[in-house]
């Protein structure tokens, strides 16, 4: 079995789903009392977060390329990034280290492409919803249409994440907001949705809305352990 290397923090509230996940998929695989080899760094997200708001991604880039590099260098055989918005600065990652990226978007096209869908919704930040790190990589790779809220919209998701979510506040309210936006997106032709933030699976579940919901941090956790248990 290959070690995960995990880059955690933002926020720890998904961080700790994704440990969850990789441990408890590598049980239901391999049965017994096997659990996932993994490494996590975790940041602090204050500082993260400070700096998003700042638009200063090279030090993002800077802080995630250190962390990878910590990763490596401890026995990681692959690196996730427990986020899906900084994201952003992934290549500062692949250019740090030479053991494999698991990219989210990647992951998520995958799961997408599998389900035969060609429409999908993406909630998340502003910054994954509206700069193209994220849908450049569904649309050109997967030939996937992507469609976001409307502006107004794109805010109410981004502040539900930024002031409740990361901080363990997971309001019935905030959810159903969430799932009128969804809504909306049917009526445009969404044939499935991305929870494109790694908290919003922690408010929104498949049960919620009449459209496959893709949890980003299962699939993601699950493309992980595809890797660390492949010729095992």
């Amino acid at each position: 079995m290959k070690t995960i290397g995990l880059i955690g923090g933002m926020s720890w509230e998904s961080s700790k789903i994704y440990y969850e996940y990789t441990n408890s998929i590598v049980k239901e695989r391999l049965g017994g009392s096997h659990s996932a080899k993994s490494i996590m760094t975790s940041v602090d997200f204050s500082e993260i977060e400070e700096l998003t708001f700042q638009g200063n991604w090279n030090k993002i880039g800077d802080l995630m390329a250190n962390h990878a590099v910590k990763l490596e260098k401890a026995g990681a055989d692959m690196t996730l990034l427990c986020t899906n918005t900084i994201h952003l600065v992934s290549d500062r990652i692949t250019q740090s280290t030479a053991i494999p990226f698991l990219h989210i978007a990647d992951a998520a096209g995958e799961a997408i492409q599998a389900a035969g869908l060609k429409k999908v919704a993406l909630l998340g930040t502003k910054f994954t919803m509206e700069k193209d790190f994220y849908t450049k990589i569904l649309q050109d790779k997967y030939h996937l249409e992507v469609i976001i809220p409307s502006e107004e919209e794109r805010q109410t998701v981004h502040s539900i994440i930024y002031d409740e979510l990361v901080k363990g506040k997971f309001a019935e309210a905030s959810k159903q907001v969430c799932i009128q936006i969804i809504e909306n997106l049917i009526t445009k032709g969404a044939e499935g949705v991305i929870l494109g933030c790694t908290e919003l699976p922690l408010l929104i579940s498949e049960s919620d809305v009449a459209i496959p919901t893709f949890n980003t941090t299962l699939i993601h956790a699950q493309k992980a352990v595809d890797f660390a248990l492949a010729n095992s």
